[in-house]
């Protein structure tokens, strides 16, 4: 008996990495020269250091250090540094961390216009990771999330203000947040939070969570348009009916929170396959054809308001819902895929080369 669990206990220990956690086998090592002003390499390497930021929560679990780490190589590829590592209260996991660039040759960046440049800082987050010591957590907080409490977890209070110190130091256009899935609702609630203050934080959204009916994962699209014009009616109709003559007062028009969000215009990446964040495709889509059909006024309504977030308000509380967002460059990943669900939502495809990328840019106005 004694020698079997031996035994067992040798080869769970001779059990090696994952493939997916290592660079060389499954990262971009292809974007050996980066050029910073080509949106892929820019969404490629974001996506790199929150896989980082997975790596290195896994190195934590599996007590590898030193030389066995496997994730400072996500880092150090695109010569960036891990300055701070944020860490859960509850649990004691890694979830975000903070990098910082550090050019080989700093004197190239006075010939490259400030639009064109990399970043100083990223604030990466990453998602749930379910079999693991952080999984009751995290799962906790995906409940959160689907109540519409997430910005008042610690999570996303000790990451705030992270941000904003480093904002103080060094303004918003030297700092990227980056997420996936989990890690993406936290960086969607910064942004937002920082947007309503005037401050756009250039944002890379990873299949961030839609808490809303996936409409879009309906086959028959005459029902599914016919579903998502319904729900936009009835929303509005509510919101009308709880605010009642409050919106005819000039201080509520002239106070718009979704107007006021506009201008910060995120980067969303989703897959069409990802029932998770799916639905942010006929969001934005339905909203253009809302417009084109001449109920714009309805729909802009709608798309201000959810009924979780009237809800909210007719109790007296913030209930905001952290889904919608007014403007965003939406990327569509339309690869076909094996075993579409695990892979549609996972991290790794956002680094893949190849020519099925659909890019489209949608202003709130």
């Amino acid at each position: 008996m004694m020698k079997g669990k031996n035994e067992d206990q040798s080869k769970a220990k001779a059990k090696g990495p994952s493939k997916r956690e290592m660079f060389n086998v499954c990262g971009p090592i292809h974007l050996n020269i980066v050029d910073w002003r080509k949106p892929d390499q820019r969404r490629s390497i974001a996506a790199s250091l929150v896989q980082g930021v997975y790596i290195l929560e896994r190195d934590r679990q599996q007590k590898r250090m030193g030389h066995n780490a496997l994730a400072p190589i996500w880092w150090d590829y695109f010569n960036f540094q891990c300055i701070q590592i944020l860490v859960d209260q509850v649990d004691h996991s890694t979830y975000g961390a903070i990098f910082e660039y550090k050019p080989h040759n700093p004197s190239l960046s006075y010939h490259i216009p400030p639009q064109h440049l990399p970043p100083k800082y990223v604030i990466a987050f990453r998602g749930t990771l379910i079999k693991s010591d952080t999984g009751r957590q995290d799962l906790h907080l995906d409940m959160i999330l689907a109540l519409n409490g997430l910005n008042k977890s610690t999570r996303c209070q000790v990451s705030l203000q992270a941000v904003q110190g480093l904002i103080a130091n060094v303004g918003p256009q030297n700092v990227w947040l980056a997420g996936h899935s989990l890690g993406a609702a936290i960086a969607l609630q910064i942004g937002k939070t920082m947007a309503r203050n005037g401050c756009y934080i250039e944002t890379y959204l990873f299949n961030p969570p839609y808490s809303s009916v996936p409409f879009e994962k309906l086959v028959h699209p005459i029902l599914r348009h016919g579903l998502r014009a319904a729900s936009s009616v009835i929303t509005a109709g509510v919101s009308i009916a709880l605010k009642g003559t409050r919106n005819n007062s000039s201080t509520t028009q002239h106070y718009d929170p979704f107007t006021i969000l506009s201008p910060w215009i995120p980067y969303l990446f989703v897959n069409p396959s990802d029932p998770i964040s799916c639905e942010y495709i006929g969001y934005f889509e339905h909203r253009g054809r809302m417009e084109s059909w001449g109920v714009g006024g309805i729909e802009r309504i709608a798309t201000k308001e959810s009924i979780v977030g009237l809800i909210s308000g007719a109790c007296g509380r913030d209930g905001e819902a952290l889904h919608l967002i007014p403007s965003a460059f939406l990327v569509k990943n339309n690869h076909p895929m094996k075993d579409t669900v695990k892979l549609a939502h996972g991290i790794h495809q956002w680094w893949e080369s190849h020519e099925c990328w659909e890019h489209k840019h949608y202003q709130f106005r």
